[in-house]
């Protein structure tokens, strides 16, 4: 499959474009907002697309040919406000959705947040970021679309540990901690795993291998 990954320049984008690159099973496109940054993706051999989540959802979709699976990885960052949050993590989220289903592509893997679904878990310090992720992940399950909704609780930017728990109900596990390069594996072995279809669920380090957590979903 050709798999444009929105959000490509970032942490998790970017392990996700490598993997896919040197796995060599599906194609790596990169969806970004710079002309620097297309650069960089092209001269390590990977296609890149620019664009914007601000601009209209035909011009996104534009962005969508001969595209078999759209991931979302995108976010406003911590930096910004919620003016932000609200433009890219929310209304970002949901034009790629609408411009995936009038592109006619099916797949679409999002990259939402820990207990998005629970209100009651909502970090108060960046609620406007949980609100987002609520409803763009709402979005998508209600889209028709053929949809993974990956919850993954706090990333760090340690080597990857090859072990996870992924639940539909995971609970309060003691170490919500996972490798943003976990994340991104986690992201490519989703996108034809069956057992992965119209599943929103959150993600750790845990015990199992990724292949047979998923697999148990």
């Amino acid at each position: 499959m050709n798999v444009l990954i929105v959000g490509a320049n970032g942490q998790i984008g970017r392990h996700l474009v490598d993997i896919l690159k040197e796995e060599g099973k599906h194609k790596p496109v990169a969806f970004v907002r710079k002309e620097e940054q297309v650069k960089d993706f092209e001269n390590k051999g990977v296609e890149a697309r620019l664009g914007n989540l601000e601009d209209s959802v035909d011009e996104i979709k534009d962005r969508m040919a001969d595209i078999d699976a759209v991931v979302f990885t995108a976010g406003s960052g911590g930096s910004t406000g919620a003016d932000k949050t609200l433009l890219i993590d929310l209304d970002g989220a949901v034009k790629t959705v609408e411009a995936t289903k009038a592109a006619g592509i099916d797949r679409f893997v999002m990259v939402s947040a820990f207990k998005a679904d629970d209100r009651d878990q909502w970090n108060e310090d960046i609620k406007p970021y949980y609100v987002a992720k609520h409803y763009a992940d709402m979005w998508l399950m209600d889209s028709s679309l053929n949809y993974t909704i990956v919850r993954p609780g706090m990333l760090e930017n340690e080597e990857s540990k090859g072990t996870i728990t992924a639940s539909t109900d995971i609970g309060t596990p003691e170490d919500f901690s996972i490798p943003r390069v976990d994340v991104a594996k986690v992201i490519a072995a989703s996108l034809d795993t069956e057992a992965t279809y119209e599943k929103a669920f959150d993600l750790v380090t845990g015990k199992d291998e990724i292949s047979d957590a998923l697999n148990k979903l």
